[in-house]
Parts: C-alpha cells; structure tokens; sequence
C-alpha cells in the first residue's frame, strides 16, 4: 500500500521515535503493542492521504523559470486559486501538504493551538476547493 521500501522504513521510524519521545514523557501503556499498531496505522493513513492529495496539487515544486510548454492549464488555475487565499489560511496548508509537517509541526511553527491549526486547514481546504472549482474524480 506504501510503495516503495524506504517510505516503509520511514514511517517505521517514525513510530519508534515517537514511542521513545512518550517514553521519555512519562507515559506508559498497557498495552505497547497496539498503541504501536494504531501509531504506525495512523502514520501510513497520514502518509497515503498526503501522496493523494499531492499528486491533486501539483505545488511541491514550482518551477524554476516558467516553462510554458509544461505548465498546464490545471497547474494556472490551482496557482491562481492558493494565491487568492488569505496567507493566514494558504500558509498552513501549503506547511503541512507540500512541506510535509505534521499538524502539531505546523502548529508550533505558527505558534498557534492545534485546533486552531486543524481549524485552519479545513477552512483553507474549503476555501481552495472554492476558488479552483469541482474536483475531476
């Protein structure tokens, strides 16, 4: 489901760190193994929406010189709708689907809540499915 090999072991290690971060929290568990599993289950989901959604926009890489032959239509339009969002709202949203921070990454970078930032991104979501129009699925 996650492709390729090294995006596995990524993940991997990024249960084990966080397993190792709790631990030095103080917390304990009952049972390590599930909350292992359903860490690890929640990276990979996490993991496979982001790789959804940025294959749906294409931002991560702008290109350097405009290129017009490979710059479609589609790639304008979406340009055009991030830039008509309120920064307040586009840099969260470009934080954590381009850059690849999590949402209390992005939270602490803007020194904001979590809900605030969850609040945010869904707002930003919306408000970009506004501007670009009906998504083609």
């Amino acid at each position: 489901m996650l492709g390729d090999n090294g995006q596995a072991q990524e993940l991997t290690q990024e249960t084990f760190l966080r397993a190792y971060q709790a631990l030095l929290r103080g917390e304990s568990w009952t049972n390590p193994r599930a909350w292992l599993y359903r860490t690890a289950s929640r990276l990979a989901i996490d993991a496979y929406r982001r790789r959804r959604l940025l294959r749906w926009l294409p931002l991560s890489s702008p290109p350097a010189a405009p290129d017009f032959a490979s710059v479609t239509l589609d790639q304008i339009a979406l340009r055009n709708a991030l830039a008509s969002l309120p920064f307040k709202y586009r840099q969260p949203l470009v934080l954590y689907t381009c850059e690849g921070y999590s949402v209390a990454e992005v939270a602490d970078l803007l020194e904001i809540s979590v809900s605030a930032c969850k609040m945010r991104l869904s707002r930003a979501r919306k408000m970009l499915r506004q501007a670009y129009g009906p998504e083609d699925e």
